[in-house]
């Protein structure tokens, strides 16, 4: 059997159909590339490849520590000296904290949410009405309560037959940082002389 011919290169050189020049310089560039790797990767350990992996863990459950009420009282701080910027003076209450979504605060107006829980302050004085209202505001938080009504009278049997009480839990409701917004109830559920509070779960 016949061999290929060889045929005749541009150069004049003669080579086989088939076999392509080796590259010299090509094979010098990857030795030395080898040789610059093995120098970098010197005191170096490969990472042994493990087919186990760890397994999911839970994370720890959150502690609730419960404090006497005489120290929740002061943690909350409500003061009866702190000036608040927009405190109404009329005689229907509203405050909504920012970023409350018009159509959460109608809702709220409209009487539309459950009321899970209320509190009556009739016939307390302005000291204890403040402690009941925390008090109140703490087992509602742990009871993770979305809506209740506060009835605070609307003040006309005082002696100076102004709103005091009235007046003290709008500003003390502010500031609790779980109220997200209150307003004046509807005629049918005590009207101005009391409040729908929604509160943060």
């Amino acid at each position: 059997m016949v061999g290929k011919a060889p045929y005749r290169h541009k150069s004049g050189r003669s080579q086989s159909m088939g076999k392509k020049p080796e590259n010299k310089a090509s094979s010098q560039v990857n030795e030395e590339d080898r040789e610059l790797f093995r120098q970098a990767m010197q005191g170096t350990r490969p990472i042994q490849q493990q087919d186990k992996v760890a397994p999911h863990r839970q994370p720890p459950a959150a502690h609730v520590t419960t404090h006497r009420f005489e120290e929740t009282i002061e943690a909350d701080g409500l003061s009866d000296e702190m000036q608040l910027e927009g405190l109404e003076t009329a005689d229907e209450l509203f405050f909504a904290r920012t970023g409350i979504q018009h159509s959460v605060i109608r809702k709220l107006r409209r009487g539309h949410y459950p009321i899970e829980d209320e509190l009556d302050l009739h016939g307390l004085r302005s000291d204890d009405a403040r402690t009941t209202i925390s008090r109140f505001l703490n087992a509602a938080a742990q009871r993770q309560l979305r809506c209740v009504r506060i009835i605070h009278g609307k003040g006309y049997g005082s002696q100076s037959r102004q709103p005091v009480l009235k007046n003290k839990v709008n500003n003390w409701l502010r500031q609790r940082s779980e109220v997200l917004a209150f307003c004046s109830a509807r005629p049918a559920d005590g009207g101005t002389g009391a409040i729908y509070l929604l509160l943060k779960r």
